[in-house]
């Protein structure tokens, strides 16, 4: 796949460590992110779409990626059923704590979080890495605490993420569930 392959190419936003270009391919929308970190966040989308997690990877470039675009709200604008949104993104940040992956956004996720007809899609993946400790549950009950549910500030939710943080298992991850009125 070349560049001059995508139809309508137009330019769309800029990170702070890339530009994003939004385009046509094969009748899909597509984006276009150039970046000196595309083959890392390559690896990583090749990787979590296995598992479902972030937007289709289509082709890697010198200096740039192209996957699927995801339209959506983003995570503080979406109104219409918080609880299931916040469930589905605990649940792909918990598959990427036992992955070992750590996506390092997860505390302020705002632009990092997608929703569209109550589907969830993460993006921004170039900052992954692996570690024993991924923290990604806890960094995001972190933004949910205080965000969304600011009267979340309870001492008994502090020792529910201090159990998960100590011991990252099934039970201490339903805890975080049956707290928040999830399950």
């Amino acid at each position: 796949m070349k560049l001059k392959d995508i139809k309508n190419l137009e330019y769309f936003a800029k990170g702070k460590r890339s530009e994003v270009y939004i385009g046509n391919y094969r009748k899909k929308k597509i984006v276009v992110k150039k970046s000196k970190r595309a083959k890392i966040e390559a690896k990583w989308l090749k990787l979590l779409n296995k598992y479902q997690i972030g937007p289709k990877f289509i082709f890697l470039g010198k200096n740039y990626l192209i996957y699927e675009f995801v339209k959506g709200e983003r995570i503080l604008e979406h109104k219409e059923n918080i609880k299931k949104i916040i469930k589905k993104v605990l649940e792909q940040c918990r598959k990427m704590d036992r992955l070992g992956i750590n996506k390092k956004e997860m505390q302020n996720p705002y632009k990092h979080i997608l929703i569209y007809n109550k589907n969830v899609k993460m993006i921004d993946f170039e900052r992954c890495y692996y570690s024993k400790k991924a923290k990604n549950v806890t960094q995001f009950c972190q933004f949910i605490r205080n965000k969304i549910f600011r009267n979340l500030n309870n001492k008994r939710f502090e020792e529910i993420l201090k159990a998960y943080k100590k011991n990252p298992n099934d039970k201490n991850y339903k805890e975080i569930l049956k707290f928040l009125k999830l399950r």
